[in-house]
C-alpha cells in the first residue's frame, strides 16, 4: 500500500495508536504532520518520521479547543500547502463504574473525543472539498459497539458518537470524493492501556499481569493488539486500494465484538 506523495494529518501522535500510525505513513511513502498536547513527545514522533525519510511537522495543539484546531490546520498548510488524509486518533479516558462517573468526566471526555473529533473533520473537509480528494479515519473504539469491557460508559458514549459522526460525514463528503471511515479497536497494548490495567488491578485485589490474562481469555483470536494492528488498518483506509470503502466503521479487535 503505497501513500507516496501523500501528507498525512495524525492528531494523537505523541504515544501509542497514534504515534504508531504517524509511523506506518511515514514508512508507507507519506510526509507527516505530527499533533499531540504533550509537545516533547510528539517531537520525538516527528524526529522518528524524518529518520524514515519523510518530511515531518511536529504540532502542540489542546484538541477540544476549536481555535487551537484552526491554528493547526493553518500550521500545517502554510509548511506542506494540504491535507490528503487525516487520522482523527485524540482521545482520553479513565476506568471508573458508571455510578462513580462525574460531569467533569463527562465535559473532559466529550471535549476530546466527540467535539475535537468533529472539529478536526471539519476543519480538514474545508480543505479537501476544493480539491475533490481527501480521506478522514476516525479512531472509535469497540466501546462504541457495546463492549462490556469498556473503561467507563462516558467513553463509550463518546465513541458511539464517533462511529454516528463517522457514517454522517460520510454520506455528506462523499459527493466530494472524500472519504470517511471509522476504525474501532479493541484490547491495545499501550500506556493508557496499561494504566486501566493498573486501576483495575488495585481495585479487583489483584496484580495486573493477572488481569490482563482474564481479559485475553475474552478475546477469541487470545492475543492483544499492538498500535501496530491499528496502523496497518489506517494505512489500508489511507491507501488506493480502499478507494471505494465509505461510511464504515472496522473492529479490530481479534473477535472480541461480533459486528
Amino acid at each position: 500500500m503505497n501513500l507516496s506523495g501523500q501528507v498525512v494529518l495524525v492528531t494523537g501522535a505523541g504515544q501509542g495508536i497514534g504515534k504508531a500510525c504517524a509511523l506506518a505513513m511515514a514508512k508507507a511513502g507519506a510526509d507527516v504532520a505530527a499533533v499531540d498536547i504533550n509537545g516533547e513527545s510528539v517531537k520525538e514522533t516527528a524526529s522518528a518520521i524524518a529518520g524514515l525519510g519523510r518530511r515531518s511537522l511536529a504540532l502542540r495543539a489542546d484538541l477540544g479547543s476549536v481555535a487551537e484546531i484552526d491554528r493547526m490546520v493553518a500550521e500545517m498548510i502554510a509548511v506542506f500547502g494540504r491535507i490528503d488524509t487525516l487520522v482523527n486518533n485524540a482521545g482520553v479516558t479513565r476506568r471508573a463504574d458508571i455510578m462513580d462517573l462525574t460531569e467533569e468526566d463527562w465535559d473532559r471526555t466529550h471535549r476530546v473525543n466527540a467535539k475535537g473529533v468533529f472539529f478536526c473533520l471539519q476543519r480538514a473537509a474545508r480543505e479537501m472539498i476544493p480539491r475533490r480528494s481527501g480521506r478522514i479515519i476516525n479512531i472509535a473504539s469497540i466501546a462504541g459497539k457495546g463492549y462490556a469491557g469498556t473503561s467507563n460508559a462516558i467513553y463509550a458514549a463518546s465513541k458511539g458518537a464517533v462511529i454516528s459522526l463517522t457514517k454522517t460525514a460520510a454520506q455528506q463528503l462523499g459527493p466530494y470524493n472524500i472519504n470517511v471511515n471509522a476504525v474501532c479497536p479493541g484490547i491495545v497494548r499501550t500506556a493508557m492501556w496499561r494504566e486501566i490495567n493498573r486501576i483495575s488491578a488495585e481495585t479487583e485485589g489483584r496484580s495486573p499481569e493477572e488481569v490482563e490474562a482474564s481479559k485475553l481469555e475474552t478475546v477469541p483470536i487470545r492475543r492483544a493488539n499492538e498500535p501496530e494492528d491499528i496502523a496497518d488498518m489506517v494505512v489500508f483506509l489511507a491507501s488506493p486500494n480502499s478507494r471505494n470503502v465509505t461510511g464504515q466503521a472496522f473492529n479490530v479487535d481479534g473477535g472480541l465484538v461480533p459486528h
